[in-house]
């Protein structure tokens, strides 16, 4: 699916958008399914500070098979082998959600370093593959992307003392400071894809991004699958986390069929 345009366009800039790559009844068969995993009970439902509304949803792909044909999608994991030219798997999926008039922010921060730190993934050999499940306007909480900051390697390298969440590493550990995101904003900018549900937005594992509060009568949630190249696995040091955080199996992944159970291109 990926241009030789497109392929520079990421590397250069780490953020790249693919608007409308999936069709609504694709993506509402994702919607579907995230409604009926999150009320599945778990360590892998992540919940906001009022424990009621989702936050996050980890390894879907394990429980609706609309999900597990995502992940083998050649518009996800076809263009996902062509960035990083390497054998993959999945690494992690999660879906974050902001349901509408809710949904808090996500701190600015860089996913690698989150990952170097709890599972001991030596190189940023990763690429982040989100998908719309709603439609992304300017209200419900896009996320936020610095471009070309992923190619000055990690902002900071340590995470707080205190954890938001004893399930996960969230952003809010490991956020960066305002004058370390000045720093990064005045090299690079700032920028914001929105699109319709089912656009698509590849990103490095080094950017930095984040998101405001969702303050819209709409929603937004997005899954994101991380590939990771399988010569680059989790090597953690103490106790592994939970494999729906950080999946341990690193058989590289074939492209499928590429139409999503449950919904039709």
């Amino acid at each position: 699916m990926l241009t030789a345009d497109d392929i520079a366009t990421y590397h250069r800039d780490g953020v790249l958008v693919m608007p409308g790559l999936f069709s609504r009844a694709e993506t509402e068969a994702l919607q579907s399914a995230f409604e009926r995993d999150a009320k599945i009970p778990g360590g892998h439902r992540i919940t906001e500070a009022n424990d009621t509304d989702v936050r996050a949803v980890y390894a879907s792909h394990w429980r609706q098979p609309e999900f597990a044909s995502l992940t083998r999608s050649a518009r996800l994991l076809g263009s996902a082998q062509r960035l990083l030219d390497a054998p993959l798997y999945v690494y992690q999926l999660k879906t974050n959600a902001k349901p509408a008039f809710g949904g808090d922010k996500w701190a600015w921060h860089q996913d690698f370093l989150a990952w170097r730190l709890a599972d001991n993934i030596a190189r940023p050999r990763l690429v982040n593959a989100v998908v719309f499940l709603d439609d992304v306007t300017e209200f419900n909480g896009p996320v936020i992307f610095v471009p070309r900051s992923h190619t000055a390697g990690l902002v900071r390298r340590d995470r707080n003392d205190t954890a938001r969440s004893a399930q996960h590493l969230d952003p809010d550990d490991i956020e960066l400071t305002p004058a370390e995101l000045a720093a990064c904003v005045d090299q690079g900018g700032m920028v914001s894809p929105k699109g319709p549900a089912g656009s698509v937005v590849f990103f490095h594992p080094e950017i930095v991004h984040g998101s405001a509060p969702n303050m819209s009568p709409h929603p937004r949630r997005l899954a994101i699958v991380t590939y990771n190249d399988v010569a680059n696995p989790p090597r953690p040091t103490g106790t592994p986390r939970p494999e729906y955080l950080a999946a341990r199996n690193v058989t590289p992944l074939t492209v499928e069929d590429d139409v999503l159970a449950g919904g039709r291109a």
